[in-house]
């Protein structure tokens, strides 16, 4: 099988799933702004900017599957970031043919009792909810209306390997809490959350792909029970034999009123609400229908340990 997958995002989602893809013998475009980064074997990297339309659509020219991995280089830049990129990828898709694959996260539901479903609305009113939602709304309009083919992933906060600061808030923290440190976390470190292995998240994204009964709906990458914030971290230290220090919550002022100054701090008031009751996403679809299941949890945490130790 020698099909072309075209994956936009040279990210820790988009490498995983470049990498994925080249080990099952397929034909991989990996694509970022540079077209630079290491060399993955198998996956030959271009340069493009996402929000270009006809750009992706010659990339994606005779590709089974088109992916939305990318990632915005700041919460603050999402309203003007995220529309021409999204309709470049819609563009790129109808005119390809390509079906497309959008890796998203879980903030279109926004706060919500009990676990995460897929069945759930997509409920939420802030600003960066209502982007994501409102993309996916739109691919699947037009999935139904015939003129695209389309699926969405989505996963809860990412761990493993190749997971930075910025796409992940236990590797912001993960750094000074395997050296021992006292670490401030958002809201509660006592709160059940569920956390996503960016090679999970890879894994859905392709079998999605190939599947098209899974096509027109949204499926939750597969994702290992919840753990508490500060169990979490106990874990990633203990799987490389280390010990943490304190684990505490950042305080709240620091979101409310640093935020009127610090435009980031301003943009993840948003999500607090993640952290500050149980947010737990439940992936038993993907993995009953598809036969997917979750990274061994020690896994998971043995990798976001040595990411943190090499970086």
């Amino acid at each position: 099988m020698n099909e072309r997958h075209v994956v936009v995002g040279a990210g820790p989602v988009g490498l995983a799933t470049a990498r994925l893809l080249a080990e099952q013998g397929r034909e991989v475009v990996l694509v970022s702004r540079s077209g630079t980064g290491p060399e993955v074997p198998g996956v030959r990297r271009e340069a493009a900017d996402a929000a270009d339309g006809a750009g992706l659509s010659k990339l994606a020219e005779g590709a089974q599957a088109l992916y939305n991995c990318v990632n915005p280089p700041s919460y603050t830049v999402w309203p003007e970031f995220w529309p021409p990129v999204a309709a470049a990828f819609l563009e790129a898709a109808e005119w390809s043919g390509a079906v497309l694959v959008t890796a998203a996260p879980l903030y279109g539901y926004g706060p919500v009792k009990g676990a995460m479903t897929e069945d759930l609305p997509d409920a939420a009113t802030t600003k960066k909810a209502l982007i994501r939602s409102g993309m996916w709304a739109e691919a699947k309009r037009r999935h139904g209306a015939g003129r695209i083919s389309a699926v969405e992933v989505r996963g809860s906060d990412y761990m493993g390997p190749g997971v930075s600061p910025s796409t992940g808030h236990i590797a912001r923290v993960a750094p000074a809490a395997l050296r021992g440190k006292a670490v401030y976390v958002f809201g509660r470190p006592d709160q059940p959350h569920s956390f996503t292995d960016v090679r999970d998240m890879a894994r859905a994204l392709v079998a999605v792909a190939s599947e098209p009964s899974a096509w027109g709906r949204v499926w939750h990458a597969p994702t290992n029970p919840p753990k508490t914030q500060a169990e979490v971290l106990q874990d990633v230290a203990a799987s490389v034999g280390r010990t943490i220090g304190k684990v505490r919550s950042m305080p709240h002022v620091l979101l409310s009123v640093g935020g009127a100054v610090v435009p980031l701090l301003r943009e993840l008031r948003e999500t607090e609400y993640e952290f500050t009751a149980p947010y737990v996403l439940d992936s038993s679809d993907i993995e009953e229908e598809l036969g997917l299941a979750p990274t061994p949890w020690a896994e998971v945490c043995r990798a976001t340990a040595e990411n943190a130790l090499a970086g």
